[in-house]
């Protein structure tokens, strides 16, 4: 768990720092809902209300999402591009997803339309910036149109 930054910003609140911020923590370092926290903090005796927690998240939760964000392992040399179709509410949608050769997802673009501009400007944009080479691009293409 990450510790808070200042407790200044705590000030104030009806919740100490170290509550505020372990809920927070759940709810960006886990896939949780803001009612899975209150689960999480009811279980240890902590009644707190779910929009408390929404509130909380908007208010110190850019720091924590920073925080996990420079936590994560470097993305590996050899990338895979893939690209789904995906049928939501009954329309065909088209989801484009980058993954290391460690399986770890390096980000998504979902699309109502097949547009390869905003595809390429979403890949140029998650490789500016980044310190290593890539040894290996695949781009694989699902065959099932």
């Amino acid at each position: 768990m990450t510790s808070p930054a200042d407790p200044a910003r705590y000030k104030n609140h009806r919740f100490p720092g170290k509550i505020i911020s372990h809920g927070v923590w759940l709810y960006y370092r886990f896939p949780l809902s803001y009612r899975d926290v209150q689960e999480l903090l009811f279980e240890r005796g902590i009644d707190v209300t779910h929009e408390t927690i929404r509130q909380w998240c908007l208010k110190f939760g850019q720091d924590y999402a920073n925080q996990l964000k420079h936590r994560r392992a470097p993305p590996g040399d050899k990338w895979h591009l893939d690209e789904v179709f995906l049928t939501i509410n009954g329309r065909r949608h088209y989801l484009w997803r980058a993954v290391d050769q460690d399986d770890n997802v390096l980000d998504i673009l979902v699309q109502s339309r097949r547009n390869k501009e905003a595809a390429k400007k979403f890949f140029r944009k998650l490789l500016k910036g980044l310190p290593l080479n890539l040894s290996l691009f695949v781009a694989a293409q699902n065959p099932a149109q």
